[in-house]
């Protein structure tokens, strides 16, 4: 990510299209990850979207590439329609809703999880599955925010505890529908990422000196860190990668990717952003596509035409936007 997990899921409905004991030894040896490919063979699409609306985009696609999920703007009789855009492969559904929504995954079921706005302006969060909406059952809180759901359908996210005045990490445990549980978590937890197997990954503490961890199916919790660096931001994770930022000195942080099995990391390219990673740790953000530690700039973009990679599938399929005359949705592949 460009900003932190934290800034960016607080102020994402709003701002985004629609206003989006730690004691484990670091490896600072680079795990190998996979070697820059070429990117000649990279392609652009925009993604069929309802016509009736005045911009729209793709905001997350599930790690088997089938489903996608978005959202667009349309014009109404009094205000903006909002519209939730799910993606089967080239068919598009949209379904109105009465509040701004910010959509931020989808597994391979197709549930899409999303965050949105009570009526007193708490953000409140809902998943939408087998063609209905639901709001997700939340703590008493000042806000409710969802971040990552995996296969199995587990959702995390984090709360905002009046009492405590911290925030707590919460899960929606796909075996006990209709529940939400406090996660043990480092104080001031905010989750970003859920994987396959069930393992939690984000970051905690005050702003600007915040530290990354993970947490095992079995409850053990871990740092994810840099051997002397500072404050450190999760992003996101797949398989055995999550990706961040770390604090090392100097006027901006290092981006990196760790391999969760040993702690150990890889630095990025800074130009690369930190929107997502997949299993094959793969990262996408920002123009660009990165492999290894290098990245490489997506097709689509130029002068005065912005493109923005959002989220990146096992197979390889990267969706975002594009936004020339108009923000659309759009699907890259072979890249």
């Amino acid at each position: 990510m460009t900003r932190t997990a934290r800034h960016r899921m607080l102020a994402g409905t709003a701002a985004g299209l629609l206003a989006a004991s730690l004691g484990v030894a670091v490896s600072s040896t680079a795990t190998a990850a996979p070697r820059p490919a070429a990117i000649s063979a990279c392609t652009i699409s925009t993604l069929p979207y309802p016509a009736d609306t005045y911009r729209a985009e793709a905001n997350a696609i599930d790690p088997s590439g089938r489903f996608v999920a978005g959202a667009a703007l349309r014009v109404g009789e009094t205000d903006n329609q909002y519209l939730l855009l799910v993606w089967d492969g080239q068919q598009v559904t949209a379904i109105e809703t009465a509040n701004g929504l910010d959509p931020v995954d989808v597994n391979e079921s197709g549930v899409v999880i999303g965050n949105g706005w009570a009526e007193n302006g708490v953000g409140r969060p809902w998943a939408y599955r087998n063609g209905q909406f639901e709001l997700l059952p939340v703590l008493t809180s000042a806000g409710t925010f969802v971040s990552a759901i995996n296969k199995a359908g587990d959702i995390v996210g984090y709360g905002y505890d009046i009492a405590a005045g911290e925030y707590v990490a919460l899960l929606w445990p796909a075996a006990r529908p209709g529940t939400v549980e406090v996660v043990n978590a480092p104080a001031n937890a905010l989750p970003t990422g859920i994987t396959a197997n069930g393992t939690i990954v984000g970051y905690a503490g005050l702003f600007g000196d915040e530290t990354g961890w993970l947490r095992r199916p079995n409850g053990r919790i871990k740092p994810l860190a840099v051997p002397g660096g500072g404050a450190t931001t999760v992003s996101a994770a797949a398989g055995h990668w999550a990706i961040g930022q770390v604090w090392l000195g100097g006027t901006s942080p290092a981006k990196v990717r760790w391999d969760l099995r040993d702690g150990s990391y890889t630095t990025l390219d800074s130009e690369l952003g930190l929107d997502d990673v997949n299993t094959k740790g793969v990262v996408v953000g920002g123009d660009r596509v990165g492999r290894g530690s290098t990245s490489q700039v997506l097709p689509g973009g130029g002068v005065r035409i912005n493109i923005g990679a959002r989220s990146i599938s096992d197979t390889g399929a990267i969706v975002g936007f594009r936004n020339a005359d108009r923000v659309t949705p759009v699907l890259w592949t072979g890249c």
